[in-house]
């Protein structure tokens, strides 16, 4: 029997939640988190492998079908793969994904593909060793490199590769990562900086509707659809062997169609990047609740979700850095 369908006060169907499993990482990437950032949530309000799993094991009954593995770093969580497979095999979710910034990709893959992951994004905003460096705050491009082959001879196929695209850093260098995608087998995806944190709203803006117009013309590409559950556009080539997402929550927003929910490592839903609206599921989880009580939590949570964001209205709104929020 099918769940019913969980949809918020706008009438989006909401199938899809972004799980942190960590707000650590080991990368200080300029846009998201700070050198020198020590505000990070205590080890024992981290939700436990067992809590994750029964709060995921709601929503999934409540028509959830959709969850992606973030963080801050997730390969970090110690056991991540155990959690993985745990994940993978409750009723009702049918895809399972991952996003990572490679640097301990290459010694987890495997056991990520044979715990039940079906798709890979990998964050990878230059292919210039000195760039990744100052972009990303460490020397990190050989082991991005690394991780990325390690997972294609696990057998991911397609590994959605993200470029944060910033003005005057590292926008030159989108053919060249075209290009690199289209040799590789990857899909690019384009991102836009959003105002999150003083990184965020400190980061070097780059508008994509001109880039998405050059490259449509450029290589002849034309609208298309992929598999999951994010809010890119994408646009291929017509023999289908190159895709390019673009990510645009700034000059062509996707509130309207939003289908998905944050919940952070100490169990904070986050109903959207762009407000304040969350729900703690941690006192619940750890105060006796019955699954009912949980399940009714989650729908009171789904209807705090708002309309949209208001970055472009209120840019300074939002304090926390995005590796807080989760992913």
């Amino acid at each position: 029997m099918n769940a019913p369908a969980l949809r918020d006060q706008f009438g989006r169907r909401i199938d899809y939640v972004r799980l942190s499993v960590t707000d650590r990482c080991d990368l200080r990437c300029s846009y998201c988190m700070p050198e020198g950032f020590k505000g990070f949530e205590e080890p024992e309000h981290w939700l436990s492998f067992d809590e994750i799993e029964r709060l995921i094991g709601a929503f999934a009954r409540l028509g959830v079908q959709r969850v992606r593995l973030t963080g801050g770093e997730p390969l970090l969580r110690r056991n991540i793969a155990e959690l993985a497979r745990r994940i993978a095999a409750l009723p009702g979710i049918t895809d399972l994904s991952l996003s990572t910034n490679a640097t301990q990709l290459e010694r987890h893959a495997q056991a990520l593909k044979a715990a039940g992951v079906t798709r890979l994004n990998v964050s990878l905003d230059s292919l210039q060793q000195a760039r990744v460096e100052k972009i990303n705050g460490r020397d990190v491009l050989d082991r991005v490199m690394a991780g990325l082959a390690a997972a294609q001879a696990a057998g991911f196929a397609p590994i959605k590769l993200n470029m944060v695209a910033l003005a005057g850093v590292n926008d030159d260098e989108i053919d060249a990562m075209v290009a690199f995608c289209m040799e590789r087998g990857f899909v690019l995806r384009l991102i836009e900086t959003m105002p999150m944190g003083d990184t965020g709203r400190h980061a070097e803006y780059l508008d994509l509707q001109p880039v998405k117009a050059r490259l449509q013309r450029q290589f002849g590409l034309v609208e298309t659809c992929l598999p999951g559950a994010g809010p890119a556009r994408y646009l291929g080539t017509p023999d289908g062997r190159f895709n390019v997402g673009f990510i645009t929550p700034i000059s062509q927003h996707f509130c309207a169609t939003c289908n998905r929910v944050r919940v952070a490592v100490d169990g904070t839903a986050y109903m959207c990047l762009g407000q304040d609206e969350k729900y703690e599921f941690r006192p619940l989880l750890r105060g006796g609740a019955s699954d009912a009580e949980i399940d009714a939590a989650i729908r009171h949570a789904i209807d705090l979700k708002p309309e949209k964001h208001e970055f472009l209205d209120a840019p300074g709104k939002i304090v926390r850095f995005m590796s807080m929020t989760g992913g």
